[in-house]
């Protein structure tokens, strides 16, 4: 049977981008065998990371549980989306009613999504409806990360309410080194095409840019399984999306910098009901976002580094039901945050560093009509530092949320050097998860009275780091009260209430090494993640998971491959079954400027679910070239 015109048409449309793009690396090609490539490999440097403490300082020497997901990590496996990225990760797991740009649940460490902190170049995203913060995660493209920072464990010290399990930074492409562009496209399966371009560099003058731009669409797949909704509708769900990132900066002298980050995106996307709908019903959604940020970075003294950001973050979703069981609807809502920060980092010696600063918001949330807002503000001190063997980090916070109190939080982490490359490592903190506008103010199901969430977090450890090799096995405990969840009042009723407790207790392996002469990456998270009053296991967190990621760069080459495994795990009243996925990678450089790269995931076609009755993605396979001018 003919696929309709049409079809046959977009499909044409879909794929002249990818053979403009592979035109021009035919071209090069052309050129580049016509001379002889023998290239060293550049020595990998140890990576920073600023996000454990807000002070610059090598992964190993941080002693919250950090890690980085590079740069070339994110080039060498061109994944989807952020939550592929962020899947390889110890103690993150993810729960997605479908498939791309479908709502997306983060778990890390057996918290919830509401419970983890998502921050974009510093600045916090904050949302203020029932869906949580890690909503960006769905539609964020990853070819416009320079990469990612994880920090898993509390650090609500740090960084204020939402930090209760951990933060993930996301830092997009900056400018350096020669002015460069870039081209790339892809297509692959479900009518799936990605363009993009960017420009980036940095002058003789001081002047860093950076601009890029991506457009994303696929048909996608049928968000629920109609086995176990035969009333849904079956057809498939696409989504569409267009993001823009751009940053400017100037440095007037040694000493003074000032500049500007943009990140946006505007997405369209089909839905299913879960059960509540009939086979003619349309859903879709809109959601755009924009976060924009100015800041001035100076050097007030030889150890004083001061930086002051502004920032103003909106985020709206929109819903829509066409022929639905209860008629059409209509639902919109809106997140407005504008945020003042201030860090300072000063130098007390060679081996101590104290940071300290201010924080200031004031947010806003509309939805259908009701509008609320309210002020927070803090401020926090942190102290870094080491003497012989011992080494130290204490952070304090206090932070006051209008309508919700105030907090005193604290965290207290010591490592001790056994030799040069064995650590032990141990921490103890405290956090707290304010109640946002919607569960406070929703017209039908807020409540005013609502106390914030508080926990307390223990966490031990032992790290080996050496070279190229770096190993860490965690174990850690938490204990959290007020939980805050929906309680159903009557049969189409219900109220946020402070319900309960819960509780975590659990073992955490990360490992990057190399085995004859291959990249191994490793993560295993052992946990028992449980509701403290019934004794429950928490919804859809699993007891273990884990990856194996193998990796080789060979010449020209790269091969990589994955393997996630994802126990069972409950979802109501149902049983979500164990499930593992494997996934391959590869890229060849046919010439410094222009590389060809393919990717399958679900390599065996496995049938899974990550919450009751939704579909996710089967066996997929893409291919795509990039050219850099």
């Amino acid at each position: 049977m003919y696929p309709h015109i049409s079809d046959r048409r977009r499909r044409r449309t879909a794929i002249r981008p990818l053979l403009l793009v592979s035109a021009l690396a035919c071209c090069f090609a052309g050129s580049a065998y016509a001379q002889e490539t023998v290239e060293s490999e550049e020595k990998t440097l140890e990576p920073v990371v600023v996000t454990a403490s807000r002070v610059e300082q090598l992964q190993k020497d941080a002693i919250p549980s950090t890690t980085v997901i590079s740069s070339e990590t994110i080039q060498n496996k061109k994944l989807a989306d952020l939550p592929s990225l962020l899947k390889s990760e110890a103690g993150i797991d993810f729960a997605r009613t479908g498939g791309r740009g479908q709502t997306t649940s983060v778990f890390m460490r057996g918290v919830n999504s509401r419970q983890l902190l998502v921050i974009v170049d510093g600045v916090p995203i904050q949302d203020g409806n029932e869906l949580g913060t890690p909503l960006i995660l769905e539609q964020l493209q990853p070819d416009q990360i320079d990469h990612i920072e994880v920090v898993r464990g509390n650090v609500s010290a740090i960084y204020g309410s939402g930090a209760m399990g951990g933060v993930i930074q996301i830092f997009t492409k900056q400018g350096t080194g020669k002015p460069t562009a870039n081209v790339f496209a892809e297509y692959g399966s479900h009518d799936t095409t990605k363009i993009g371009a960017g420009i980036s560099g940095k002058t003789e003058g001081g002047t860093s840019f950076a601009l890029s731009a991506t457009r994303f669409r696929t048909d996608g797949i049928s968000a629920v399984n109609t086995k176990r909704y035969p009333n849904e509708n079956s057809d498939d769900d696409y989504d569409r999306n267009l993001s823009i990132s751009a940053s400017l900066s100037q440095k007037l002298n040694e000493d003074h910098e000032l500049g500007v980050k943009l990140y946006m995106y505007d997405a369209k996307f089909e839905y299913d009901g879960g059960g509540s709908g009939i086979p003619s019903q349309d859903d879709w959604g809109k959601s755009k976002q924009w976060i924009g940020s100015v800041y001035s970075k100076n050097r007030i003294t030889e150890d004083w580094l001061s930086t002051v950001t502004l920032s103003q973050a909106e985020h709206r979703r929109e819903y829509n039901t066409e022929n639905g069981a209860w008629g059409d609807s209509h639902n919109v809502m809106k997140t407005e945050t504008s945020m003042l920060q201030w860090n300072n980092n000063v130098s007390l010696s060679a081996d101590w560093m104290m940071t300290a600063g201010l924080d200031a918001a004031a947010e806003k949330v509309k939805n259908d009509g009701e509008s609320h807002q309210r002020d927070r503000y803090s401020a926090f001190a942190g102290l870094l530092g080491k003497m012989g063997d011992h080494n130290v980090q204490a952070n304090v916070r206090y932070d006051h949320v209008d309508d919700a109190g105030s907090d005193t939080t604290g965290y207290l982490g010591y490592g001790y050097d056994l030799t040069p490359e064995w650590k032990l490592l141990a921490s103890v903190s405290t956090s707290f998860l304010a109640p946002n506008l919607y569960q406070q103010y929703d017209p039908y199901s807020g409540n005013e009275h609502l106390e914030s969430e508080r926990s307390t977090n223990y966490e031990a450890g032992i790290q080996y780091a050496k070279d190229k090799d770096l190993v860490r096995l965690s174990v850690f405990e938490w204990h959290t009260r007020n939980l805050i969840d929906y309680v159903q009042t009557g049969y189409y009723t219900g109220e946020y209430s402070n319900v309960g407790r819960a509780k975590n207790t659990g073992a955490e392996l990360t490992a990057q090494t190399e085995v004859f002469g291959l990249d191994v990456g490793s993560t295993m998270t052992w946990q028992n993640p449980k509701d403290r009053e019934t004794g429950d296991q928490l919804d859809r967190r699993a007891k273990f998971f884990g990856t194996l990621n193998v990796s080789k760069t060979c010449g020209q080459w790269y091969l990589g491959g994955d393997l996630q495994y994802t126990g069972h795990r409950p979802d109501g009243d149902h049983d979500l079954g164990s499930y593992t996925l494997v996934n391959l990678n590869a890229r060849y450089n046919v010439t410094k400027e222009v590389s060809l790269y393919a990717r399958i995931e679900n390599l065996f076609d496995k049938e899974y679910e990550t919450a009751y009755g939704y579909n996710q993605m089967d066996r997929a396979a893409y291919v795509g070239v990039n050219v850099k001018m």
